[in-house]
Parts: C-alpha cells; structure tokens; sequence
C-alpha cells in the first residue's frame, strides 16, 4: 500500500470515529429530552386533572349549596319584610288607641306599664342616693304610691281593651322578626362560606393554569431542541454511512442500493399514514375532553402551527 493510501485510510477511520462518537452524544442528548418531553406531559396531565377536580368541587359541591342558601335567604326575607309590614301597621293602630282613649288624666301620659316602671325606679333611686330631708322623702314616695296606683289601675283597664292586645301582638310579632334576623345572619353565612370556597377554587384552578401554561411553553421548547438533536443525528449517521460505502467494494450493484431505499420510502408512507390517523383520534379527544396517553399528546404537539 503506497504512502498516500495509507495516510487516506487513517483520515477516513479518524473521521468515522468522529461520526461515531457524535452520534453517541447527539443520540443520548436527544433521548435525554425525550425523557424530559414525558415527565412534562406527565406533569402537565396531572395538573389538568387537579383543575377537573376543581372544578367538579366548584359545580357539583359548593354553587349547589351557596345557591340553596341563597335561595333560603331570599324567601326569608320576604318573610321579614311581611313581619315589618306588620309591625308597623300594629304600632299605628296601638298610636291611634290611645288618641281616642278613655283613661284616666294620669294615665294618658304613659303609654306602656314599662314607662311607669321606670319612672318609679327613678323616684326609688333618688331616695337611695341623695341625702333627702323627710319632708322631701315622704313626697316621694306619695309620688310612688301613686304610681303604684295608676299602674294598677292601667293594667286593670288594659285586660279587657283593644291596646293590651295591640301591644301584645307587636312583642310577638317582635319576637319572630328577631328570630328571623338570627336565621338570617345564619343562613347568609352559610351562604358566604360556600361561596369562598368558590372563590378559593378558582384562584386555585387559575394558578394551575398558569403553571401549565409555562409548562407548556417550556414542554415546546425541550421539543425543538430534541428535534435539533435528532436532525443533526440523522445528518451525522448520513456522514458516516457514506463513509461506510466508501470502503466497500465498488462491485456493488444500484439495484441493490435503490431496493432498500424503496422499502424505506413505502415504510415511511404507512407511517405517514398512521401518524395522520392516530392524530385525528387524538384531536377527537382533545375535543370531548378526554385525557391523551403520552403518545397522543407528543402527535399534537408536534403538529405545524399556520
């Protein structure tokens, strides 16, 4: 072998060597970001079933409820303001009695038993507190004794009149709208509560989606750079493949090279084929709603944007 063969045959298995261990590393670079396109696939069909669940939560579970309380809540205020209604129209009739009242001169001042209570608790404590001569003192407890009177008498008067049983049915009506105003305050928070819950979910769900549009983004960008890999892999092995045929013989026939070429194009075509199937199931689940295996999201991810 002549000197200028032998220096060509060493260059050409220098070269190859190079090729090989390109291929190597663009291989493994390339199946080390198909392995991180999974995990965000993984990642990203995990957060979409925490916001499916959300939102199961948010329809099936608390607007369910914040709209049963709701509905309570209104009718109960119907309610109340019936009851107002009410009470205002027995404080006027109570108002009109008294103006045509046939009482007494000392009793057409007060207008309820309380008011005379209250203003002999006040004679009492002045007779406690202040240091009264006993002129004073006894004058004070005539004045008692007189209201002990009229307060007799008015509750005698009251038993059998219209006012006493005016004055009764507002205390009641009063006792309901108080009870109502309770159910109120309790209902209108049971109301809240769940529609908190609502708004957590949804804050929450819009985070999810945040994280998955960056997850997204950065799915689309682990994706390029694998097909930059692979791309520069294919053309690497085309080198080194024809390399390869430079050191065979040159007996070799075209027919026998253009025979695999031909296998190799039918094969791509059927491939072709199916891709282009299994793409429009996975679009069909895409658009009922249904989760895609990984396979499935790889094909839509993949496909070319207008």
């Amino acid at each position: 072998m002549s000197s200028a063969n032998k220096n060509t045959s060493q260059i050409s298995k220098s070269s190859f060597r190079e090729l090989q261990l390109q291929i190597e590393e663009f291989r493994q670079k390339r199946d080390d970001l198909n392995k991180k396109t999974k995990r965000f696939i993984t990642e990203l069909q995990a957060i979409d079933g925490e916001i499916e669940d959300y939102l199961k939560d948010v329809k099936e579970d608390y607007k369910k409820k914040r709209d049963y309380w709701n509905d309570k809540v209104k009718k109960l205020k119907d309610k109340k303001i019936e009851y107002k209604q009410l009470l205002d129209k027995c404080i006027d009739e109570g108002k009109a009695l008294l103006k045509t009242s046939k009482k007494g001169k000392n009793t057409k001042k007060f207008v309820s038993i309380k008011q005379i209570d209250k203003k002999i608790e006040n004679l009492e404590r002045i007779i406690e507190i202040e240091n009264l001569e006993i002129v004073e003192e006894n004058a004070i407890v005539d004045q008692i004794r007189d209201l002990a009177k009229i307060k007799h008498d008015f509750l005698a008067e009251q038993q059998n009149d219209d006012y006493f049983r005016i004055e009764r049915k507002i205390k009641i009506v009063k006792i309901n709208l108080n009870k109502i105003y309770e159910q109120l305050s309790k209902w209108s928070n049971k109301s809240q509560n769940y529609h908190a819950k609502m708004h957590e979910a949804y804050e929450s769900i819009n985070e999810l989606r945040e994280k998955k549009k960056t997850l997204e983004e950065e799915l689309i960008e682990n994706k390029k750079a694998a097909d930059a890999y692979h791309e520069r892999l294919l053309r690497v092995m085309d080198k080194r493949k024809k390399i390869s045929k430079g050191k065979r013989p040159y007996n070799t026939s075209q027919s026998r090279s253009r025979t695999p070429y031909r296998k190799q194009s039918r094969k791509n075509d059927d491939l072709a084929k199916l891709k282009k199937e299994k793409l429009a199931v996975a679009l069909e689940k895409q658009k009922a709603g249904k989760k895609l295996n990984l396979f499935e999201a790889r094909l839509i991810l993949e496909q070319p944007k207008d």
